[in-house]
């Protein structure tokens, strides 16, 4: 995965400030990035505070281990299935 320069918070510092009246442009050049990459960020970030994110990120994780957790027990519960099947 691709690693960027600026982690949320500094991402969120950044779109705060264009939210205060500094010019996208100024930004861009000031912090060394397109303004694609601005507006991109504006769409997932926007409006956002760092706590939200971190909670996101947070539920983000838990939801990756309850996933994996099921695709386990599925596996177990499919194989035991297949073994008393295949006794009876």
């Amino acid at each position: 995965m691709k690693r960027t320069r600026f982690n949320e918070h500094q991402i969120i510092t950044i779109l705060k400030e264009a939210e205060s009246g500094v010019k996208v442009a100024d930004l861009c050049r000031r912090h060394g990035l397109s303004p694609s990459t601005f507006f991109n960020w504006k769409s997932k970030y926007g409006g956002l505070e760092v706590s939200e994110l971190r909670r996101i990120k947070q539920l983000e994780e838990e939801n990756r281990q309850l996933k994996r957790m099921f695709a386990d027990l599925s596996l177990e519960h499919h194989a035991l299935r297949d073994v008393l099947s295949k006794k009876g």
